[in-house]
């Protein structure tokens, strides 16, 4: 029998299929270790969501685009596979759907369904694209920056040392250089490769500085509680909270997918340390964000404009800090993008479009409440300003906004007992009753009088760091203006340049409206408003390079860039700090010389032996019918995270009475350093004389428990 090109590339395609089925199958069934957890993350993240590319019939799509898209559609596809074998399990009387047997069976059959289904199309079938790739000996460099991020990381935890990570942090500055100099060196084919490994390297250093979560005064802790909670019953429930108990925000958190059946998929599927593939797998996750941001604004900017966007996206330090104690952001940030790249590509079908609008707005909404949000408030924005403009919508339709509003509370108001609806309204609330103070600028928040120059500095270093800070946001409202005024030279379509025209008013409204930055936190804002913004910063350079030398421009451009955005990024990594013995923010730079008040409180920082005291806790305590006390730090931190106490613990302070049973919990920070915080204030060890009535029932040279035995 002869076989068409086209026949024997569908036939190899499901052999592919099957063969990874069964090495998937055999390393579960056999348990090896890195093999495991390493085939299982590709084949579960990339996977799926190829296939669902070749039975959408998007075969026009380039690498990047394929990669991308791919992604995406796997993560949504565990996230809404997995919430419709926890919701119909019952038929069958599944009490346990999210452990291991029932989705590798559902989900491997799931897979080899679609395989099949793409093999029996009677179209054209193209499984790449053929345009070559080329290879540099300057890009391997790039490839070798995680590696020097994991070493450095691993480094500072055994030695104390950061000369590795140091080392790194110069080594992208100098191949950044290099890469927006020489297109020889780094041709723009291999932007994106270049990007994604800075990404990488920047999120390793800091994930990896420690063995369990850092908080950083994030959600991080409450992420991991939600996760636990599902992964120990393999079950998710929709309405009912943990025991019937939750602390305030609990509920928005069990309303998120990303943050409990999509760990739970991993963790059931990979048989991987829950701590690390919060960790590990969701960074890596991460890391494809400005890889899709690249994607979006190459075509409008150009490849070399983008890959400097990008790289600024990933400079300001709250990419690699902040967003990783907020997992449910990182994933939906993946999402959002996504939806970029859908509503702004013009190679996809009006079908095909709407389709993965759809996939990508229930994965959105579904992994993080906030930037479902901010999406809407967006399209909202835009779809109003082109209705007022008699403008035709090509790439935001009333369709588009409607489903997603409709998806949004839908999913609010009907899961976790309303607690995200709930919420959202609160936060409304607060706004409103800030009105009042707006000629107070301290109701702004301390992050925008930071950012608006109205804070002084603690010292030089600080102020040469604002200084670089405020030069990029100058150079954003330049850009702006001069898209504004030279906007068809960048061949902008329409929406696009009102979805930052909307992110230009937001960012003025956060910095106007009392009490609106402080409802999500101003960092993080900027760092959403950059995916907006980033670009305009790019072109505020060539704006003042317009003005030197009109024959040059984009060459005094690139220059003038590389002056800001180097020292920028140097200061934003702390790397300056750490190099002149400045006070320093970064953990992995600077963790050996914090003062421990900052590492435990601000950082949240934890150690073993007070993770093994929360873990003993929970293991021999009723934690249910007891009354627990602890400090700030370790009920925040430790206990709700490791020892999954959901129930508040009583803050001890000099004068707290233990009850007849009660249980006292002292972290290792309590006992080294004696000293317990609660609120803005704290106390030292030996001021707590009501432990001196109390039985010791536990230490471990580090963590210690105390009863109150009748």
């Amino acid at each position: 029998m002869n076989f068409t090109p086209t026949k024997r590339i569908k036939q190899d395609f499901l052999i592919v299929i099957v063969f990874l089925q069964l090495m998937v199958y055999f390393t579960v069934l056999f348990d090896i270790p890195i093999a495991r957890q390493i085939l299982g993350f590709f084949y579960f993240t990339f996977l799926p969501g190829f296939i669902i590319l070749k039975l959408l019939k998007l075969n026009e799509l380039d690498k990047l685009e394929t990669v991308l898209f791919s992604v995406g559609l796997s993560i949504a596809f565990l996230m809404i596979a997995g919430l419709l074998i926890n919701e119909f399990s019952f038929i069958f009387g599944v009490s346990q759907p999210l452990s291991l047997l029932p989705l590798m069976v559902i989900l491997n059959n799931i897979i080899l369904i679609g395989g099949i289904l793409v093999c029996l199309r009677g179209d054209s079938f193209k499984l790449w694209s053929s345009d070559s790739l080329e290879v540099s000996p300057f890009a391997l460099l790039f490839m070798v920056l995680p590696i020097l991020s994991v070493l450095g990381a691993i480094y500072v935890n055994v030695y104390g040392n950061n000369l590795i990570l140091l080392f790194m942090i110069v080594a992208i500055t100098l191949l950044f250089i290099i890469g927006v100099i020489s297109k020889k060196l780094l041709p723009p084919k291999l932007y994106p490769l270049a990007l994604l490994m800075i990404a990488i390297a920047l999120l390793y250093h800091v994930s990896l500085i420690s063995n369990y979560l850092v908080p950083f005064s994030s959600d991080v802790t409450g992420e991991y509680f939600a996760f636990k909670a599902t992964a120990n019953n393999s079950f998710w429930s929709s309405t009912d909270l943990y025991r019937g108990i939750a602390w305030p925000g609990y509920g928005r958190l069990n309303a998120m997918l990303s943050v409990t059946i999509l760990p739970t998929i991993y963790s059931s599927l990979l048989n991987m340390d829950p701590v690390w593939i919060f960790k590990m797998m969701f960074p890596l996750l991460f890391s494809f964000v400005p890889l899709a941001l690249y994607q979006v604004w190459q075509a409008r900017f150009g490849r070399k404009y983008a890959f400097i966007s990008a790289f600024l996206f990933m400079s300001q330090a709250t990419f690699y800090t902040e967003l990783l104690a907020l997992t449910r952001q990182m994933i939906a940030e993946l999402f959002f993008v996504s939806l970029l790249l859908v509503s702004f590509n013009k190679k996809l079908k009006p079908a095909n479009k709407i389709i993965c609008f759809l996939i990508f707005s229930f994965a959105l909404i579904t992994s993080h409440y906030a930037l479902a949000e901010i999406f809407l408030f967006f399209t909202f924005f835009v779809l109003i300003s082109l209705i007022l403009l008699r403008r035709p919508n090509r790439n935001i339709t009333a369709c588009m906004v409607v489903l997603f509003f409709v998806l949004m509370f839908s999913w609010y108001i009907y899961t976790s007992n309303s607690a995200t609806f709930d919420s959202f309204i609160g936060f409304g609330n607060y706004v409103y009753s800030q009105l009042g103070e707006f000629s107070n600028p301290a109701s702004r928040g301390e992050m925008v009088l930071r950012g608006l120059g109205m804070e002084a500095p603690p010292s030089i270093w600080n102020a040469i760091s604002r200084l670089f800070a405020y030069i990029t946001q100058a150079l954003i409202i330049i850009g702006f203006v001069g898209l504004i005024i030279k906007r068809k030279k960048f061949f902008l379509e329409r929406e696009y340049f009102l979805f930052t025209s909307v992110a230009v008013a937001l960012l003025a409204a956060l910095i106007l409206v009392p009490g609106l930055a402080n409802t999500l936190n101003m960092t993080r804002f900027y760092h959403i408003l950059l995916i907006f913004l980033a670009p305009l910063c790019v072109l505020g350079a060539e704006v003042l390079a317009n003005f030197v030398s009109k024959r040059k421009t984009e060459a005094t451009a690139l220059v003038l860039l590389l002056l800001v955005l180097v020292p920028y990024f140097l200061f934003q990594t702390s790397f300056v700090y750490e190099v002149t013995g400045s006070e320093s923010w970064s953990l992995p730079l600077s963790k050996h010389r914090m003062d421990t008040l900052k590492l435990y409180i601000q950082f949240g920082y934890t150690d073993t032996s007070s993770v093994f005291g929360a873990q003993w806790l929970s293991k021999n305590v009723n934690v249910d019918r007891v009354q627990l006390y602890s400090d700030g730090y370790s009920r925040g931190n430790v206990l709700r995270g490791y020892g999954m106490v959901y129930k508040a613990p009583l803050e001890i302070n000099n004068v707290t009475q233990v009850v007849s049973g009660g249980i006292v919990y002292l972290s290792r920070f309590n006992t080294a350093e004696e000293t317990v915080v609660a609120g803005d204030r704290s106390w030292n060890l030996s001021e707590l004389h009501f432990l001196n009535d109390l039985s010791k029932i536990y230490s471990n040279g580090g963590s210690e428990i105390y009863k109150n035995t009748p």
